[in-house]
């Protein structure tokens, strides 16, 4: 909800709209798809798609370049974002949603099916956080924390979806 004041309010958090302004967090809101008052997580990774879209038809190399880039960045976005939030991990934070997604995609078919696919399974490894990931996200702090879990939920939706691939 917006208030008078220029915030967001969200279920559990306030993000104050000033910070859209800033290019670090304006990426490391997704776009502003982590302003979501609900599920921001699902809709920062819906925000990862586009994106996904664009680098999917370049070779492996590139493909696995830039989402080295954007995992490197965001380690400094989320970290900037956090700080300035005060919160660690803040639900609006979602650039991390966005790398994970470009994991789970590597070397996956372009087809709607495989994106969907890949979707569910980050969504569901980034939601039920099974060990290790619920270790990482308890216990390592700052922008490697907010980044590590999501690229261990990317790593094991990645090879769900090669599973999937490979036995279909």
């Amino acid at each position: 909800m917006l208030t008078a004041g220029g915030l967001i309010t969200l279920p559990r958090n306030i993000i104050p709209l000033r910070l859209l302004k800033n290019p670090v967090h304006f990426l490391s809101l997704g776009f502003g798809s982590g302003l979501s008052p609900y599920a921001p997580g699902t809709f920062g990774t819906l925000a990862a798609i586009p994106l996904y879209l664009l680098i999917q038809p370049l070779s492996t190399v590139w493909y696995l370049l830039i989402t080295l880039v954007a995992l490197i960045a965001g380690i400094y976005l989320c970290e900037q974002t956090a700080k300035a939030l005060g919160v660690h991990d803040h639900s609006g934070i979602v650039w991390d949603e966005i790398v994970g997604f470009f994991i789970t995609m590597y070397a996956v078919p372009l087809d709607w099916k495989w994106i969907l696919a890949g979707f569910l399974l980050f969504r569901f490894f980034d939601i039920v956080k099974p060990w290790p990931i619920r270790w990482i996200d308890a216990r390592v702090s700052g922008g490697i924390g907010i980044m590590l879990d999501d690229v261990v939920a990317g790593l094991f939706a990645l090879t769900g979806v090669h599973l999937i691939l490979y036995f279909l």
